[in-house]
This record gives structure tokens, C-alpha cells and sequence, in this order.
């Protein structure tokens, strides 16, 4: 079967992250072992009750504890599609892209997986592996549910994101908090006898845009943008527009290159609270991390990069958005985030894979997972 027939049927199975991807990885269960492949599900339920799986699937030849050599990471989850995408669930083919929801992220690099086991077959290095996990998309739970769980030490990884195949050698890391300004309520015909929480937390923003709460970011040319990024996505507060705001809350998101420690933002936010306490004494400002996490560094070795570079890789390149990279690099000497199709078209309904990356990357994965 080749990449884009397999891919017609994985984008036909629905995976947003609030749904179960259990068929999806009965599908793939049943291809796989059809090949002479094993499983391993873990299966969870969710904090909404929904059941989920984490999959490993490995020739049959190996045990599941033993060491891993190349191991292959996709999500199967996809972010939810709007009504108005009436298509989402049908691969069509434009000009050689094949659009659908999922069909690079990343649907599409693993049927490419699945299309190069089809012709490998028993030709398979016993050390290759197949990991699939659950919600990716909200904030990469079904990863950790497997790290927790236990996993086999891993000589390199291959996490799947669509990076039009180029290397994605490094990683951005994740910092996400939670800012609440409780200020004093009042009549708004009387400013002077209450404190808004909406103005104090506006400017904060303003400070916090202005990325002067952190000087002297470091800087990779390897990413796009070249440093550490920032954004304030959500905010809300108020009760009535006579009432002076009595509460503003608002969250921070950030990406900081690997040579910036996530915390490092996070700092900055904590002594601007304090700054803004000092000219407003009647206000009270308080920060909840939620999330920071690191990203991840080229490997100092880079074998399996060397080897992508002469195979499909079209470059290096540092990723900017999120991934399971920097998760799986706990277990894995080295990692590289790459697949066929452009993260700019992702989670929108404009996503789409080209047939020749697709093409491409099935014939690098052939050869990767051979025998020597």
C-alpha cells in the first residue's frame, strides 16, 4: 500500500483530542501485526472519561524490554475541525497536496511509517519501533502517561512533526502561567476610590510585550523567530462597565530557545508583580505556573542525523512550536523532529501534505528500518 492510500484511511478515522483514538489504534494494531509486528497498548481513561491508548509496537523478534534502537513517535490526535470544514474527514488531492484534517499533523508521516514496513516486511531491524500516543495537542499528556509508565532506553528517535523534512535538530521549550491582579472595586464615576485591575494588568502586558522584564535574551540562528517568544492569549476581568474592575486575570505563554532556561521568564514576571505592587499598594498580584518545561539541544553525536542529512533531511532547522522532542529526549540519546508537510498549514483547514514529501520520507523510512 503506498503512503497516501493509508493515509485516506487514518484521516477517515476522527481523532480531536476530546474524542477516543482507540480505533484508530486498533487500525494500526491490526496492520502492523499483520506484517509481523507486536503490540503493546497502555491503555488510560482521561480526565473527562474518555478511553485512550498509547501504543508500542516492535518486530517480533523483540521483547519488550529490550533497548531500542530507532524508534519512530506520533501523536494521533488532531486539534478539533470547525463545522464549516465540511471535508475534514476525506483526503482530496489538489495540485499533488493531499488535504484533510491530520494529513501532516502527522497522520501523513505515519502512514509513510506504515507504507515502508509494508515493503520491508521481514527485512525489518529487530531494533526498530513504532510509538503511538494520545493528546499530543493538549500539552502532550499521553507521553508522559508512557514515560510514567516505563519505557525502553532508546539510541534515537524520531518524532514526527511536519517540517517539510527538513532536520529539526533543536527545540524550543514551553512556559505557561497564570497572572491575577485583584485591584479595588468602585463606582466608575469616582476612579479615585477604587483600583482597576483591568488597567494595572494592561499595563503589565505592555511590560511584558516589551520583553524589558528580561534583558539580555540569548540568541539561536537556528530558529525562526531567533529567540524567545512571548504571548498573552487570554485575559479576562470585570463585572459591569460603571464598576471599576476589581479583578484581571491573564495568561503568559512563552518559548524559550534551549540556551534561555524556561524559568527565566517566569523570573521576570515575578519581579514586574512586585514593581507593580510598589506603585499600587492597594492592588494584590499574584503568579500560578502552570507549565515550564525545557527545550531540547542538538545531539553531540548526531548519528542519525548524519544519516536523515544523506536520505530525505533538506536542511537543519530549530522548532519553534511544541513537541514530544523534548519529552522523549529523557529516554533517547538523540532526537530529530521531522516529517513530510508544513506546520503552517496545520490546524487550520487549509492543512494539506504533499504527495512527493510523502513519497520521499517513505523511502527514507524503508531505508532506516531495514537491516543492515
Amino acid at each position: 500500500m503506498t503512503a497516501a492510500e493509508i493515509l485516506r484511511t487514518l484521516v477517515a478515522i476522527p481523532t480531536p483530542s476530546a474524542v477516543t483514538n482507540v480505533p484508530l489504534m486498533e487500525w494500526v494494531r491490526d496492520f502492523v501485526c499483520s506484517r509481523g509486528w507486536q503490540t503493546f497498548l497502555r491503555p488510560y481513561t482521561d480526565e473527562s472519561g474518555v478511553a485512550k491508548s498509547n501504543l508500542i509496537a516492535r518486530p517480533a523478534r523483540a521483547n519488550d524490554g529490550d533497548a531500542i534502537g530507532l524508534a519512530l513517535v506520533c501523536h494521533t490526535d488532531t486539534v478539533p475541525y470547525a463545522a464549516s470544514w465540511n471535508t475534514a474527514l476525506e483526503l482530496r488531492e489538489v495540485d499533488g497536496n493531499l488535504h484533510g484534517c491530520g494529513a501532516c499533523d502527522v497522520k501523513g508521516a505515519l502512514a509513510c511509517f506504515l507504507a515502508a514496513l509494508d515493503v520491508v516486511a521481514d527485512a525489518v531491524d529487530v531494533r526498530s519501533a513504532l510509538i503511538l500516543t494520545a493528546d499530543e495537542e493538549v500539552g502532550c499528556k499521553g507521553m508522559e502517561r508512557l514515560l510514567a509508565d516505563g519505557i525502553p532506553p532508546i539510541g534515537a528517535a524520531i518524532v514526527s512533526e511536519p517540517t517539510s523534512l527538513q532536520l529539526g535538530v533543536a527545540g524550543k521549550g514551553y512556559g505557561l502561567a497564570r497572572v491575577t491582579v485583584e485591584g479595588l472595586e468602585g463606582h466608575s464615576a469616582f476612579p479615585a476610590e477604587g483600583e482597576s485591575a483591568i488597567r494595572i494588568a494592561a499595563r503589565m502586558v505592555e511590560r511584558i510585550y516589551g520583553l524589558d522584564i528580561f534583558p539580555g535574551c540569548a540568541v539561536d540562528r537556528l530558529f525562526d523567530p531567533v529567540c524567545t517568544t512571548l504571548n498573552v492569549g487570554v485575559i479576562d476581568g470585570g463585572t459591569a462597565k460603571n464598576i471599576i474592575a476589581g479583578r484581571c486575570a491573564f495568561l503568559v505563554e512563552w518559548r524559550p530557545i534551549p540556551e534561555d532556561p524556561p524559568e527565566r521568564v517566569l523570573r521576570g514576571i515575578e519581579r514586574l508583580a512586585l514593581e507593580m505592587g510598589t506603585i499600587y499598594p492597594r492592588v494584590r498580584i499574584t503568579i500560578e505556573p502552570i507549565r515550564t518545561e525545557a527545550g531540547f539541544k542538538p545531539a553531540p553525536d548526531g548519528r542519525l542525523r548524519d544519516r536523515l542529512a544523506g536520505l530525505a533531511g533538506k536542511g537543519r532547522t530549530g522548532i519553534s512550536f511544541g513537541s514530544e522532542a523534548s519529552r522523549i529526549a529523557r529516554v533517547a540519546d538523540e532526537v530529530i523532529v521531522i516529517g513530510p508537510g508544513d506546520m503552517h498549514t496545520a490546524h487550520s483547514d487549509r492543512e494539506f501534505v504533499p504527495v512527493r514529501e510523502l513519497e520521499e520520507w517513505t523511502a527514507a523510512l524503508d531505508k532506516l528500518i531495514r537491516r543492515d
